[in-house]
């Protein structure tokens, strides 16, 4: 774990949120309750929070409030991927606005959590102070082609591992046979197939470790993750291409740092090089050694020192020489 961060503390509030249709959201805060307001998004869709989170942002100076989004985690029902879409997690997090008694916050988020810090940011930019984001996900068609084919000349080996473990018909693509298996609720494959999954991810996140991290579980809640994130890719997340870029517009001139790993192989560095282009108040960090993992020396001192850096002055203008800037 990155000397970087924060000591380990814990929740000081946890509790359970009704939210409609049936969902019930796991919601904790910590730090410092009159402290400045931050919004933890974790990746997937289908991931969940966890404690190591909390650990980006200084305890004595921030409020820090993480969720396991519809479905995910702790939230209730497990898995569950009725009245489960993009749309109603961006509800959810004003739902949470409002409870909380928030009239402005900063938002963190990684991967498919920048993915809806862009798309809230862009549609209540007045509710927000500003986005920290790592390893930006836009959602474009050419984002799922990537990582279920176009990653495999990147690392072929992990590919062939993959691919011979994916059960599929005559002419199907590795993605198409994922996705199906994953959206079939009596399918026998569906374990199988979400551990090697698993494994292809872990391989693209980490590309210089090998063997590859193990296997995911075949337990329930580890299935009912990928099930759940095959829904979101099936309908590419309920959104169309060029739709997160869109928001990241209309978020304006709100205070963004975007953090990237150059070896990132899950969410390539263009889509956030793509962001600081659109954004005119936007800090970008490409961070040398570094692939889609938040917790890494360089990527966690990168994301400590802009959340230090906004809540020392409210925006990011003052980080150093090693952020592109407009």
């Amino acid at each position: 774990m990155a000397e970087a961060l924060y000591p380990a503390i814990e929740p000081y509030r946890t509790e359970h949120l009704d939210v409609g249709d049936g969902h019930r959201l796991y919601l904790e805060q910590s730090g410092n309750p009159e402290g400045l307001p931050v919004l933890v998004l974790h990746g997937g869709p289908g991931g969940a929070s966890t404690p190591r989170l909390r650990r980006f942002f200084d305890p004595a100076r921030y409020r820090i409030v993480c969720f396991d989004q519809r479905g995910c985690g702790k939230s209730l029902p497990v898995g569950e991927r009725h009245a489960n879409d993009t749309r109603a997690q961006l509800a959810d997090i004003e739902r949470l606005r409002g409870h909380l008694g928030v009239a402005r916050w900063l938002l963190f988020g990684g991967s498919w959590g920048a993915t809806l810090a862009l798309l809230y940011a862009g549609s209540c930019r007045d509710r927000c102070l500003g986005l920290l984001l790592r390893g930006s996900f836009l959602a474009e068609r050419a984002d799922l082609d990537w990582f279920f084919h176009g990653a495999a000349g990147m690392v072929p080996d992990a590919w062939a591992a993959f691919e011979a473990r994916v059960p599929r018909g005559d002419g199907e693509s590795v993605m198409a046979a994922c996705l199906r298996v994953l959206g079939d609720d009596d399918a026998p494959e569906a374990a199988a197939v979400a551990a090697a999954w698993f494994a292809w991810e872990s391989t693209l996140a980490r590309p210089w470790q090998r063997p590859p991290v193990a296997a995911a579980s075949s337990s329930s809640g580890a299935l009912a993750s990928y099930r759940l994130q095959a829904a979101y890719l099936t309908r590419q997340c309920d959104l169309h291409d060029g739709e997160v870029l869109e928001a990241a517009a209309a978020a304006g001139d709100l205070p963004a740092a975007l953090v990237h790993g150059r070896l990132d192989l899950v969410c390539r560095p263009m889509a956030s090089w793509s962001l600081w282009r659109t954004m005119p108040q936007a800090r970008l960090r490409l961070v040398d050694q570094a692939g889609h993992d938040s917790f890494p020396s360089g990527m966690a001192k990168a994301l400590t020192e802009a959340a230090d850096r906004f809540a020392a002055d409210g925006h990011f203008a003052g980080l150093g020489s090693e952020w592109f800037r407009r």
